[in-house]
């Protein structure tokens, strides 16, 4: 595992156990799926490229657009094909022909944390059901890297 992807690993883990809400993004406090993915992209990446506005919980549903997976195309780096790895963005569709509609971040090849309604987020393996459900994967982009000032610069 990578430095990059270890880092990863270890801010997705240290938002185990922060409650489910809805729209949240807050370690410790609340999160959903979206609001966890967030949070480790600001502990790892920097800032956020754009914010999601509200939605509510059947937003997939009721728009039957792939938002997601739009949004997660334009911020992260595509993997060819859906395959989990250390630190790596996984976007799940519950059923067939619906559009994807959760996220998670791969610990291995096996493990996920993830937050889900109704639970905590948590640690979970990657079971037969997640991966018939796994419709793309993505990398983190490197961190943000600060403009460092001119030599001689001074104010």
């Amino acid at each position: 595992m990578s430095p990059h992807e270890a880092a990863i690993v270890a801010a997705a883990r240290s938002w185990i156990g922060t409650p489910y809400r809805h729209q949240a993004s807050l370690r410790g406090i609340g999160c959903d799926c979206l609001g966890l993915l967030r949070g480790v992209w600001r502990e790892i990446v920097g800032a956020e490229p754009e914010h999601p506005g509200p939605y509510r919980p059947d937003w997939a549903e009721a728009g039957g657009r792939e938002r997601l997976l739009a949004a997660a195309a334009r911020h992260l780096v595509p993997v060819a094909g859906p395959e989990p790895g250390p630190g790596r963005v996984l976007i799940f569709r519950w059923r067939d022909g619906l559009p994807a509609k959760h996220c998670a971040i791969a610990t291995d090849a096996g493990h996920m944390v993830h937050a889900h309604d109704g639970a905590s987020v948590a640690e979970v393996a990657l079971s037969g059901w997640w991966r018939r459900h796994l419709a793309a994967s993505f990398d983190f982009p490197a961190p943000l890297q600060p403009v460092a000032p001119k030599e001689g610069f001074r104010r």
